[in-house]
């Protein structure tokens, strides 16, 4: 008894002071006087005792940190830079570049919930109220979707125009140079009611306000150069595009080919230093349209014009359309999207030195530039295209399960349906909270770089979940195109999203984690920087105090990971005592799991695990679901913690709580170090996988929410265009349902009629005209009744079209050999399809 006493006082005492976190010095205190106590009434002899002083010499040296740098530190460090892997200037660039937030909260393994609780809430002002509330609201309302994707095969004239008008390009541009200058939060407002509308418009209007001219030149442009561009993109006059992918490269964008010479060239009359640059480029949305383009390029200065350097790197610099030697306006069709969207090419282009963007002095400096815009801008164009498009989708298809009928009950009503529902609902309130939460950060002035990768990969991969279902719900109504079809333009769009700025399986298998872990850990990049350091000395006391900081966080991350994983969680901290107490434990939980093996995974594999892509993604997924669930958990603070969302953040907690434990259990599952995943198996789940997922009782709550109208239905889709107005499916499913609901007991009467025999009639219509004269309904009742049928029938309806109807909407493309070289630039789109699409 006395053995198994001492037993847990060192081994629990050790366990104990590590879950706490205690320095080192505390640490060895505690540990000399348990270790006293044990010398003066313990019973284990003089060899042991003596065994167990030793090992405490060996602790108390480790404070000595003259000894300890000597001894432990430079020999480790030497051992570290060989294990190093090399690393590239552009992977440098991508490394530092943003800044680091919760997710840096999430490595640590303790997060800190006043950090994330206290950071504001997302608001708009008056003036980008009005704003939605007006301009916003009128151009979803002149949008007419069938036209634009099956007649015009681009946007009306007239909607160019009030998106030129009415400042739509120029959200990001201070009012200085006659733009908006809208918060972060107001550009993805602006981006979500849209999105629900038309997936053409949508971006249409996001790309000039992401990356492109007027975001880097507000950033990085010289005051000429911000004098000469920003008004003209303002105004309208001048239409954007940037030109970075590359056939040959892809999603490889820091290997581009492209390149451009410094070189000297007589131009009127007069010896000019500039560029002459050679590139291809395509995927370019804005194209076929824009008067300027910003180009990626390799910048060379084999004569030395510009210093001793001859390959300078990544450059950015905007051309004019007109330039010679520049081939645009040809046009790609993504999925029967319409938007603007085609190659680039240039041959022997020929510019001035200041084309560059921030003049000579960024030469080289592109991917760096690059890479801190997209930091901000991945955060707010897809994810809120997303969010549009996944509230339109749950607005209508809880709509059409109200009103669709099937087996005389909604079909909404359906176990079926009701799971699929549950799902688009929980997945669409995810995207929301990651992309309002995430957005405020921005505005508060992060530039969370790693959080973008999260929202890009998994925002567009939840979005194509909620397209899914809604379509599989819809059924055969969602799968014949026409003007009534209100899912199919959007579900081709899904495709689009999951591709651009950066396919998503390059993002979730290399980015999230492959950047995370070494930008947000907290001692990984101080320890790189450290050995980096040619100031060797400075660099040895760097790497001292990062590695023994890192080793004391692994065993105090072991340490929780067991506790917790022990105890249910039970301990974690929890800034609320609230329903939703629990679920901010398990992500303290998750999180100090996740730190320990993503800590064991680099000691074990080094510089290898960036090549096990699906050990890396696993880890992705475990930091992204931690994300995302404590995304949702500070959304439901912001929005007041009403009690009609408490189902919806369960159900999303649960979810993404669920998934974390199943991609840890698949990581330790797959782990290449079987002694090593055992050892963290028996830490990590020291009783098994216990969290379990949602509900189904908790799904049939949800739905009833969404197919009745309610405060959590128009909360969770709020910011969609749903005015009830001639065009506009999602208003009138709105009011469908809301007048389907006030008949029902005016059906169940007719039903009870026929179930009676009074009521004979198989068609509706005679149904109605015996329940008035069997005195079943009144006459005004009836008419009640019609009206609504009318309505809902009027959107089940399916288009049809005669044979002469389905001629080709498209021409063929033209050989790829008569492209005409483009030197002039038009300033308005087509309106209709030209000879060149």
């Amino acid at each position: 008894m006395a053995t198994l006493f001492w037993f847990l006082l060192f081994v629990g005492g050790a366990i104990a002071l590590a879950y706490r976190r205690v320095s080192l010095g505390v640490f060895t205190a505690s540990a000399g006087a348990a270790l006293l106590a044990y010398t003066i009434f313990g019973s284990g002899g003089v060899l042991w005792t003596l065994l167990l002083w030793v090992l405490f010499a060996g602790l108390v040296a480790l404070n000595v940190e003259d000894f300890r740098r000597e001894r432990l530190t430079r020999p480790m460090l030497k051992m570290y830079r060989k294990m190093l892997p090399s690393m590239s200037r552009t992977e440098r660039e991508a490394l530092e570049a943003g800044t680091v937030w919760w997710e840096g909260e999430l490595f640590a393994g303790v997060p800190r919930w006043n950090k994330l609780l206290g950071a504001p809430a997302p608001q708009l002002s008056e003036e980008e109220q009005a704003f939605l509330d007006g301009p916003c609201e009128e151009l979803c309302r002149m949008n007419d979707e069938w036209q634009v994707t099956h007649s015009l095969q681009d946007l009306a004239p007239e909607t160019w125009k009030f998106l030129r008008e009415n400042g739509f390009f120029a959200m990001i541009i201070p009012k200085h140079y006659g733009g908006l200058e809208f918060s972060a939060y107001a550009h993805s407002q602006v981006l979500t009611k849209v999105a629900s509308r038309s997936a053409t418009l949508a971006s249409t209007v996001a790309v000039p306000n992401s990356l492109g001219p007027a975001e880097l030149l507000h950033k990085y442009g010289t005051e000429e150069q911000k004098n000469r561009w920003l008004p003209g993109l303002a105004d309208g006059t001048e239409i954007p595009c940037f030109g970075l992918t590359s056939p040959r490269a892809g999603s490889d964008a820091a290997s581009i080919p492209d390149t451009g010479v410094v070189c000297k060239k007589t131009v009127d009359g007069e010896e000019v230093l500039g560029l002459r640059m050679n590139f291809s480029k395509r995927y370019i949305t804005l194209a076929p349209v824009a008067t300027v383009v910003g180009v990626a390029f390799r910048l060379f200065d084999p004569e030395g014009l510009l210093g001793d350097e001859k390959d300078l790197g990544i450059t950015l610099a905007l051309v004019p359309a007109g330039t010679p030697g520049m081939e645009i306006g040809r046009r790609h069709l993504p999925l029967s999207v319409p938007f603007m969207n085609g190659p680039i090419e240039g041959k022997d282009v020929f510019v001035p030195l200041d084309a560059i963007i921030g003049g000579p002095k960024m030469a080289g400096q592109g991917w760096r530039m690059l890479m801190e815009c997209l930091s901000v801008g991945r955060c707010i164009s897809l994810p809120s295209n997303a969010n549009g498009g996944a509230k339109a989708g749950v607005f209508a298809t809880g709509a059409y399960g109200r009103i669709r009928k099937q087996f005389g009950m909604p079909i909404g009503r359906f176990e079926g349906v009701q799971e699929a529902l549950a799902r688009m609902a929980g997945l669409a309130y995810i995207v929301d909270a990651a992309r309002s939460v995430t957005i405020a950060a921005v505005d508060a002035g992060e530039k969370p770089a790693v959080p973008a990768a999260i929202l890009k990969y998994h925002c567009t991969e939840m979005a194509r979940v909620v397209a899914n279902d809604a379509m599989d719900i819809h059924g055969g109504k969602a799968i014949c195109m026409g003007p009534g079809n209100y899912l199919g333009t959007g579900y081709d769009s899904i495709p689009v999203m999951i591709t651009v700025e950066g396919a998503n399986i390059l993002t979730r298998s290399l980015m999230i984690f492959g950047q995370g872990a070494i930008r947000c850990h907290p001692f990984v990049l101080k320890e790189i920087h450290a050995a980096q350091d040619p100031d060797r000395e400075a660099g040895l006391e760097a790497f001292d105090q990062a590695l023994f900081g890192h080793i004391g966080y692994a065993f105090s991350n072991a340490a929780r990971a067991f506790v917790l994983g022990l105890t249910g969680a039970r301990g974690a901290d929890s800034p609320t005592r609230g329903p939703t107490r629990r679920y901010y434990q398990h992500i303290g939980r998750f999180s100090a799991a996740f730190a320990l093996v993503s800590d064991t995974a680099m000691l074990t594999l080094g510089g290898a695990l960036k090549k096990k892509e699906m050990l890396s993604a696993r880890l992705g997924d475990i930091l992204s679901n931690l994300y995302l669930a404590s995304m949702v958990l500070k959304h439901f603070e912001n929005q007041g913690r009403r009690e009609a969302d408490l189902p919806l953040v369960e159900w999303a907690s649960r979810f993404l709580l669920y998934r974390a434990q199943e991609q840890l259990h698949g990581f330790l599952r797959n782990f290449p170090v079987r002694s090593v995943s055992w050892l963290l198996r028996f830490i990590v789940f020291p009783r098994g996988r216990g969290f379990s997922a949602p509900r189904d009782r908790l799904s049939r709550r949800i739905v009833e929410g969404v197919i009745n109208p309610g405060e959590m239905r128009d909360r969770l889709c709020e910011g969609v265009y749903r005015t009830v107005e001639p065009g506009n499916p999602l208003g009138l499913l709105q009011e469908a349902m809301e007048l389907s609901i006030e008949v029902a007991p005016l059906e169940k009467r007719v039903r009870k009629g026929v179930k009676e025999g009074a009521i004979t009639a198989l068609d509706f219509a005679g149904q109605l005209d015996e329940a008035v004269a069997a005195e079943i309904l009144t006459t005004e009742e009836a008419a009640r009744l019609r009206e609504a049928d009318e309505k809902v029938m009027a959107l089940i309806h399916v288009d049809d079209f005669a044979p002469e109807d389905l001629k080709p909407l498209v021409q063929p493309p033209k050989p790829a050999a008569k492209r005409r070289r483009t030197t002039t630039r038009r300033k308005e789109p087509a309106s209709t399809v030209s000879d060149d699409v």
